[in-house]
């Protein structure tokens, strides 16, 4: 297990290891051909060290990579936008933690996104009532202008499902979330009817796993799995915690979470009948 910021060195340097393996050359000379002391190519690619995004391109030129999709998403792990100007969460740095920031990240570059729920809906799906409900549950003592912020940050995670390509979003919900009362009746319902639009966006595959289908293996908690356009070898598991989120990317752990995850989608009820469950809920049924 390791901390959001180490998986994406780790995994960024991996795949630079493997772009300058396969353009024929060897850390020293892409070092000279860079001018750089070959310890900085060798400490990039181990994770020992960050990068910055200018190097990440000089590095993709120098490999002669192409691919547009693979460089974006590279430079987005090394933590700024291609262009050189910063993300736009950055202008939140002063009520986002660390961790939350470096999961925004990874949301951003992802191409898709499965995710269990079992106590609230999916921030990307969420109303602004509803976020602002569950932002002032979540940290205590909230000051109106730091909750005004979070908020704006929830509701401008939700355009990766508006971008081009969008973000592929699979979300399997535990029907206690769709039960519980957050915000009071009136938030609910509007979060309910939101739900039901969401899961009409061919981008978003929603499906709720009832009470009925008894205890499952989501009992253990909430989890997301990112997944990477062009290669799965920066795939990764993110557990959430009260103070902190981990990150899980050895092949084992995604493997697990990606049989579990097909497990909880085959027990779900079909989008189809899930569509219909949270109208049954909506209508008091």
């Amino acid at each position: 297990m390791q901390h959001g910021p180490a998986v994406r060195r780790r995994k960024l340097g991996a795949e630079l290891r493997a772009l300058r393996a396969g353009s024929g050359l060897t850390s020293g000379q892409a070092a000279r051909q860079l001018g750089w002391h070959q310890s900085k190519v060798s400490r990039i690619e181990t994770g020992t060290s960050g990068v910055k995004p200018a190097d990440v391109e000089r590095l993709l030129d120098a490999y002669g990579v192409e691919d547009q999709e693979l460089r974006q998403l590279l430079v987005v792990l090394a933590g700024s936008e291609g262009n050189g100007r910063h993300h736009w969460w950055h202008a939140y740095r002063g009520v986002l933690p660390p961790a939350y920031r470096d999961f925004i990240s990874l949301e951003s570059g992802a191409s898709g996104m499965r995710t269990l729920e079992t106590s609230v809906v999916p921030g990307l799906l969420q109303t602004p009532d509803y976020a602002r409900a569950v932002t002032r549950a979540a940290v205590d003592g909230l000051e109106e202008s730091k909750l005004d912020a979070l908020v704006e940050v929830r509701l401008a995670r939700q355009d990766v499902l508006r971008s081009d390509p969008p973000l592929r979003l699979s979300a399997v919900l535990d029907e206690a979330v769709l039960r519980r009362e957050v915000g009071g009746p009136e938030v609910m319902a509007r979060q309910l009817c939101r739900l039901r639009e969401a899961a009409t966006l061919p981008q978003v595959r929603l499906q709720v796993l009832p009470f009925a289908a008894g205890a499952h293996i989501g009992v253990t908690g909430p989890f997301v799995i990112f997944s990477f356009p062009n290669t799965t070898d920066l795939d990764v598991v993110v557990l959430d915690h009260l103070t902190s989120s981990l990150y899980l990317e050895r092949k084992e752990d995604l493997q697990a979470y990606t049989e579990a995850f097909n497990a909880l989608q085959f027990h779900a009820l079909s989008p189809e009948d899930s569509l219909d469950y949270i109208a049954g809920i909506a209508d008091g049924a």
